[in-house]
């Protein structure tokens, strides 16, 4: 088994060149068959693990989410991402105890984002959310785990999809500590390549939800790494609903007849019988 220091460690490396996809799992099942697909990386999803208790996004208490982490770190050999919201909490020194926290469950990164969750004011106000970012950086820099922080902008995904700001904001979270930058929703090549170009040679994430790019062209882009945020789970659960949903409203079992075997999916897990 590999060591949460090994693992942060080859973590780190894989964001010094080249592009690699980081898909995102939402249970240890999930977690266990994306790392015997040959993955380097995995990623926790929010949503995608809000979603398997019944919660909407944004939803999972602290304590929850650092179990989270805990599980999904200790299933796999391979590096985690830990998905930690806003740090769950606004003011900087809130979010840098609960970065502390998070930094001790074993994963190998963690992202901070800047939205608040009002509609009125989606995103932390600048000089807030750089500081939060800091104070993100200076809670990993003294729990010595080295783990990578992740800065998000979420403009593209909460109303306000304004690139030079997002730009404003990336590089600010970069001189503020930020090991990679992310700013889910942005889509086209050129707002893609102007983010890479703004804060290079820090790496960059992007998010595909859907089918609008492949990773050949995000590579030729510039861009260090590629994850699906929910997608994968709402992929799970589309298969899962329409297969429910022809049984309550049909009295069909036509969609079960689509499913793979169980003996497949247990086969998936890397687990000795």
């Amino acid at each position: 088994m590999t060591t949460a220091s090994e693992r942060v460690t080859e973590f780190r490396r894989l964001h010094e060149h080249g592009c690699f996809v980081i898909p995102n799992p939402w249970d240890v099942g999930s977690a266990r068959v994306l790392a015997g697909l040959g993955f380097p990386a995995l990623a926790t999803t929010s949503s995608g693990h809000a979603w398997s208790t019944g919660r909407q996004d944004n939803h999972v208490p602290l304590d929850e989410a650092l179990f989270h982490f805990r599980i999904i770190a200790a299933s796999v050999e391979v590096p985690v991402n830990g998905d930690f919201e806003g740090g769950f909490a606004a003011a900087p020194a809130d979010v840098r105890r609960n970065v502390a926290a998070a930094a001790a469950t074993g994963v190998a990164g963690l992202s901070i984002e800047d939205s608040t969750g009002h509609p009125d004011r989606p995103l932390f106000d600048y000089p807030l959310a750089v500081e939060r970012i800091r104070a993100a950086r200076e809670a990993i820099d003294e729990s010595g785990t080295g783990i990578l922080l992740t800065g998000r902008s979420e403009g593209f995904i909460v109303g306000v999809p304004d690139l030079d700001e997002t730009i404003r904001r990336l590089a600010a979270y970069a001189d503020a500590g930020a090991d990679c930058l992310y700013a889910p929703g942005i889509r086209s090549q050129e707002a893609i390549r102007a983010v890479v170009e703004a804060v290079a040679p820090k790496p960059i994430n992007v998010l595909v939800g859907a089918d609008f790019t492949t990773v050949a062209q995000l590579a030729d882009l510039g861009v260090r790494r590629i994850s699906v945020g929910g997608a994968l789970a709402r992929a799970a659960w589309t298969g899962f609903l329409r297969a429910a949903r022809e049984i309550a409203e049909r009295g069909r079992f036509t969609q079960l007849g689509l499913a793979v075997p169980s003996v497949e999916i247990e086969g998936s897990f890397g687990l000795d019988r």
